[in-house]
């Protein structure tokens, strides 16, 4: 069998499963070859089948995300290490970054946090903006931080990655305060409906946050004045129906508030900033 014809029959079965089933193919059978999907696609359709090719199509099957069977998931241009240790970094994510670098126009932030770093990749992805930041990354996960500074060691090898949990007390001694504070914490309501490739395989702990989902932003968002400079802001992921919950939380914390929506016109980050800073707009303003 070629690989042409491997990659279809494996869509067909994948189809099942999956809704992106022939990139799934695509993307296991480059992994197979150890090869990029577009050498795949221009150089190796007519090749015989690696042996190793079909186990891969049994674990998407069994609704393990592609991303932990390669190993690998792109992020910002940035390639990064994952595992089930860590959530998988999407696309939607990368509206903080895009929101931050439209905050900075016109100056750089000097100390970078970024709360609950995973992979790293929100951290990393900002350093490729701003390689000459002070940078940490925190993670309660030991396993997490292990990926995040294997991630950092390739990508800004200057990032710090170190443990610490917002829900303890006295997590936050010692850190300083930060000019942009990054956070995509647990937002997901325990009974949500889920895929099984998301609810049986990637950390429940960095997923779900209470029966509302909430949990988490009322234990971070108080503490964040504390950590932010004068001028500085926090961008903060939201689910998209959150928006109005979250945004009352920043205001009761004595911050300002501003609406950030993703490339489905989805609300997906809040930007907050300390009231004496040049106002971001109203409360509940959608953009």
């Amino acid at each position: 069998m070629t690989v042409a014809e491997a990659i279809r029959k494996a869509a067909t079965r994948l189809a099942q499963t999956s809704d992106t089933a022939r990139l799934d193919a695509e993307v296991l059978m480059a992994h197979a070859l150890g090869c990029s999907r577009s050498d795949v696609l221009l150089r190796h359709m007519q090749a015989d089948v690696p042996g190793t090719f079909d186990a891969l199509v049994e674990r998407r099957l069994a609704h393990e995300p592609v991303a932990y069977i390669t190993g690998t998931q792109e992020f910002y241009g940035l390639d990064l290490i994952v595992s089930p240790a860590v959530l998988i970094p999407r696309s939607d994510s990368e509206t903080l970054i895009e929101a931050a670098r439209e905050a900075f126009m016109d100056h750089t932030p000097r100390r970078i946090l970024d709360l609950g770093t995973g992979s790293g990749a929100l951290l990393l992805a900002a350093l490729s903006i701003w390689p000459d930041a002070e940078s940490i990354g925190i993670d309660r996960s030991v396993e997490a931080l292990a990926i995040a500074s294997a991630n950092g060691a390739h990508h800004a090898p200057s990032a710090r990655f170190v443990p610490a949990d917002w829900t303890k007390d006295g997590w936050s001694e010692g850190l300083g305060t930060f000019d942009l504070i990054l956070a995509n914490p647990p937002y997901v309501e325990l009974a949500a409906e889920l895929s099984p490739s998301v609810r049986a395989h990637e950390p429940a702990g960095a997923l779900f946050a209470g029966a509302d989902g909430m949990d988490d932003y009322r234990l971070l968002v108080p503490q964040l004045p504390g950590l932010l400079s004068p001028d500085g802001i926090a961008m903060v992921e939201i689910g998209w129906t959150q928006g109005p919950a979250v945004m009352a939380l920043v205001e009761a914390a004595g911050m300002t508030a501003r609406l950030h929506r993703d490339l489905g016109s989805r609300p997906r980050a809040v930007e907050m900033a300390k009231r004496r800073n040049i106002p971001l707009g109203k409360a509940g303003t959608g953009d």
